[in-house]
């Protein structure tokens, strides 16, 4: 055991860094195959947890496609819990001085269990839809965990002293507040919607084309905000442009989507892409409001980015 745990990383090395995008990465490819799962109308694939039938763990020739997608999703849980396992044990041995990143990556250990418990009782509820909305709530907190992981490793713990005017960390906030506003009424939208992950499946009762409406108002504000963000960046050597402008990026891509997908009529596809980028957007956002601190490190994690490419 003792050999075992001297072969841990006692820093924060390049293997580090690339566990920390992977656990990025995997949580936002679980909220897409999550929606493929919901969109393809395979939410009850396997009918039953944590079995997929009464009398197996897999999904059986007779239950289809349907079966093959839910199962396909349940296992990449597994795989998210060994990454997630891994960049504890990575970081663990440095827990004394990177106290930050054990909590970050002890809480995505906790998470996996949760997640599980939580997905089994959407499958046990008949797919409810505010059970399946809190899923996702619980999904996107794990990509903001994950984002400040990735951020950490590269660029130390956090400091007090903050890199921005005051009034420029008040907008970023009020951003990063009409962001959860957005996804939030994004999943009471998707609730009243038609893809309920099975045909058979009630929605949450809610007015479908006016919860759209809704949807849109504060994606807008924040588009505005993320301009003025932008501006101001540009124009005052903040230090921040590339986040702002990667920011306003995604959200103009989300919101071409949003648009596209309500004058089509919701096709899956387009939905599917609206949840990813709903993701990206909240670690864009999250980025961007990490980098108004001064931090522990003068590394960028653009420029160091390349470094997850290779593993020596």
């Amino acid at each position: 055991m003792k050999r075992l745990i001297a072969l841990l990383p006692v820093s924060v090395s390049r293997p580090v860094r690339v566990l920390a995008w992977l656990s990025l990465a995997f949580q936002v490819v679980l909220i897409g195959t999550g929606g493929a799962v919901r969109l393809t109308g395979s939410g009850l694939g396997c009918p039953t947890w944590p079995r997929c039938t009464e009398s197996s763990f897999v999904s059986t020739p007779e239950m289809g496609i349907h079966g093959v997608i839910e199962f396909a999703n349940r296992m990449l849980t597994f795989v998210l819990a060994i990454i997630v396992i891994a960049v504890f044990l990575a970081v663990v041995r440095n827990w004394r001085e990177r106290r930050d990143l054990f909590v970050l990556t002890l809480l995505q250990g906790l998470s996996i269990p949760l997640q599980a418990v939580i997905g089994g009782i959407t499958v046990l509820t008949g797919l409810n839809p505010f059970i399946v909305g809190f899923h996702f709530v619980i999904s996107i907190l794990l990509v903001v965990n994950a984002t400040i992981l990735v951020y950490r490793v590269y660029r130390g713990p956090r400091v007090a002293r903050r890199s921005a005017p005051l009034w420029y960390l008040v907008v970023a906030h009020c951003a990063s507040l009409f962001v959860a506003i957005t996804v939030v009424v994004g999943i009471l939208t998707t609730g009243s919607g038609p893809h309920a992950g099975d045909e058979k499946t009630p929605r949450n009762g809610l007015d479908a084309e006016l919860l759209q409406h809704f949807h849109s108002w504060p994606a807008y504000v924040l588009v505005g905000l993320t301009a003025v963000l932008v501006v101001a960046s540009v124009f005052g050597g903040l230090g921040v442009t590339r986040w702002a402008l990667t920011l306003l990026a995604v959200e103009a891509v989300q919101v071409a989507v949003g648009l596209a997908q309500a004058r089509l009529g919701l096709p899956p596809l387009l939905v599917g892409v609206h949840m990813v980028l709903a993701a990206l957007l909240v670690a864009a956002m999250t980025a961007l409001v990490l980098s108004l601190r001064t931090s522990g490190s003068t590394r960028s994690v653009v420029e160091d980015c390349r470094e997850v490419a290779v593993v020596r």
